[in-house]
């Protein structure tokens, strides 16, 4: 099973790429989308759309998983990130990928088994349960990552409820 995992923004869109192979966990790929600050939203959101079609497309993932946004302070950001959200949802839909969503205590469970743990203890939890050398960058390449991992772990669950491994 190939599962993409993003974590979703204006300026940066994070997506990790892993294979589900049983119990083993195998990253393909993992980045960014960048778009540039004097861009126009439109431009931000098409460039945002095309790579993320671009990414579907080069490894037809059985299941995109994507981070719920979660914002207390800055309603003018949860709107632009809930923009970004949006076409990465609709480049999922036109390449027939399933999308699920996770709020990040789900991430910090799934990942490090505590829904209060730091940034960091995540970071270092990915590396380690994917036999990185060194935690990925930038940040929000790791935290792609991360909802990867949690999308697997979630699915292995879903299949010890249905009664073993496929």
């Amino acid at each position: 099973m190939k599962i993409i995992g993003i974590d979703p923004g204006i300026a940066i869109v994070g997506y990790g790429v892993l294979e589900q192979r049983g119990n083993r966990l195998i990253p393909l790929d993992y980045g960014c989308i960048r778009t540039e600050a004097n861009l126009s939203v439109p431009a931000r959101l098409k460039r945002i759309y095309d790579e993320a079609r671009s990414l579907f497309r080069e490894y037809s993932p059985d299941v995109v998983a994507v981070e719920k946004l979660f914002f207390n302070r800055n309603v003018t950001t949860a709107f632009t990130v809930g923009q970004a959200r949006g076409v990465l949802l609709l480049a999922s839909e036109e390449a027939g990928v399933p999308v699920t969503e996770y709020t990040p205590l789900q991430v910090k469970m799934a990942v490090v088994g505590y829904g209060q743990a730091e940034k960091r203890q995540v970071q270092e939890m990915v590396r380690l349960l994917l036999s990185l050398s060194e935690v990925p960058k930038p940040d929000d390449a790791a935290d792609a990552l991360a909802i990867a991992i949690c999308q697997a772990h979630s699915t292995g669950l879903k299949r010890l409820e249905r009664g073993g491994w496929a």
